[in-house]
């Protein structure tokens, strides 16, 4: 959403028009129509420009803005009527995280079940894989051959220890109602940490937490168990952690240990309509060579309804410096609470064996770890994939995903009708 629209939507929750609110930005004129709302809202100090006297409402707001505006609006929570209070208690939690990382207790919350907030996710997802092998010119079913139906429900606990830390835990469920496995129907916790705010621009998080690498989450998007600092602002972010990345699956030639030990450190910045990360990810206990990856990514906004992405990763320690990279164009962008938002993307990703780390679940339709196994050292793959999204409901989505040309070198099995959909649930 435009910045400009955000203000003009949070200027009905505030009480009264300063109709002799001086102008307080230089590109913002008296003949803008939401001159008045971001006049008003400056002279009460809900918003504030930047350092050279500008506004740019033309530019994206981000959740971290929008979250301090929040912030402001509940300082002066008893000049607004119930009907306000009510919008602005719901504001407050859909900001939640954002706000805790301001330092703000969102009091209106806690107190409806002590210091503990709950929410979470599910899923109902079926896939197919079809993979054939050619020997004497007839083709044969590989046993690869897969048709999956399961079902995921996450809960997460929340719990606020005082204004600047706070406790966080989810709970996980997997069934799988075609094929049952050791695990099925058991929960756990699958994740754990304690985040602590020092101040605006710096935090730390402790356990086990989520960890993304790469504009589209290709190299890793997985959990991290160890300890993670961040530092900066919205614009520039730095970002360190060390400690074991998990879900290695189909790595044993690369890695001695399932979950070996490694720290990376990540370098991100937003410059009008583009989203900018450069990486370092350097991880202990590799078979033969220590396993060093460099990359860096890319998001441009085409307006309000496309983008184009990418990433690019290299293994650099590997005697072979094994690559990936993708790039894409998407159109839409989904919002839960938006019935009818639309997402649909186009991307081609290639990689060779190593120059995956491994632990992604981002891709359903071809896991790239299942080239990283014994035997597959030569092996390249590159494919294209589709991915659609449509919020049929509040709250509700449908997910489907669909890769072809799937070509993997040095193997001569041929993967057909990789597909995936799944109805997804926010609560």
């Amino acid at each position: 959403m435009k910045k400009i629209l955000a203000i003009a939507a949070v200027a009905a929750l505030t009480t009264g028009v300063s109709a002799y609110a001086a102008n307080p930005f230089s590109d913002v004129s008296t003949s803008d129509w939401a001159y008045q709302a971001v006049a008003d809202l400056s002279d009460q100090g809900v918003v504030i420009g930047y350092p050279d006297g500008t506004f740019r409402g033309e530019r994206n707001i981000t959740r971290y803005e929008l979250a301090q505006i929040v912030a402001r609006m509940m300082a002066r929570e008893d000049q607004l009527n119930a009907e306000q209070r009510a919008t602005l208690e719901k504001l407050a939690g859909e900001y939640a995280d954002e706000l805790a990382k301001l330092g703000v207790r969102v009091s209106k919350l806690e107190k409806k079940v002590g210091n503990l907030s709950w929410s979470g996710d599910a899923r109902m997802r079926w896939n197919q894989s079809y993979a054939t092998v050619k020997e004497n010119d007839v083709e044969k079913p590989t046993g690869k051959t897969k048709d999956n139906w399961n079902g995921r429900m996450r809960i997460k606990a929340k719990a606020q220890i005082n204004d600047s830390t706070y406790v966080q835990g989810r709970f996980a469920t997997n069934m799988y109602f075609k094929d049952a496995k050791k695990d099925d129907g058991s929960t756990s916790m699958d994740q754990i940490f304690v985040h602590h705010q020092f101040c605006d621009n710096f935090g730390m998080t402790l356990g086990r937490f989520d960890v993304t690498l790469g504009q589209t989450g290709i190299l890793y998007d997985d959990s991290f168990d160890g300890v993670q600092a961040t530092m900066g602002t919205e614009e520039v972010t730095l970002e360190a952690g060390y400690g074991r990345m998990r879900g290695w699956n189909g790595t044993e030639d690369l890695f001695e240990a399932p979950n070996p030990e490694a720290w990376y450190a990540r370098l991100s910045g937003n410059l009008g309509p583009v989203a900018l990360s450069a990486e370092y990810i350097d991880v202990a206990h590799a078979k033969k060579n220590q396993a060093t990856y460099w990359g860096a990514g890319m998001t441009v906004g085409l307006g309000d309804k496309a983008d184009i992405f990418g990433d690019y990763y290299k293994n650099t320690e590997d005697k072979t410096h094994p690559y990936l990279w993708t790039a894409g164009l998407g159109l839409g962008q989904t919002a839960m609470n938006k019935p009818g938002s639309f997402r649909v993307a186009g991307q081609y990703v290639k990689t060779k064996t190593f120059g995956y780390i491994g632990g992604s679940s981002t891709y359903t339709v071809f896991p790239l770890n299942s080239i990283q196994t014994k035997g597959a050292v030569d092996k390249d793959v590159d494919f294209w994939l589709i991915n659609a999204d449509v919020v049929l409901a509040k709250n509700v989505s449908l997910h489907g995903e669909y890769a072809f040309d799937v070509d993997v070198k040095g193997d001569n099995t041929k993967y057909d009708n990789l597909a995936a959909v799944a109805l997804n649930y926010a609560f």
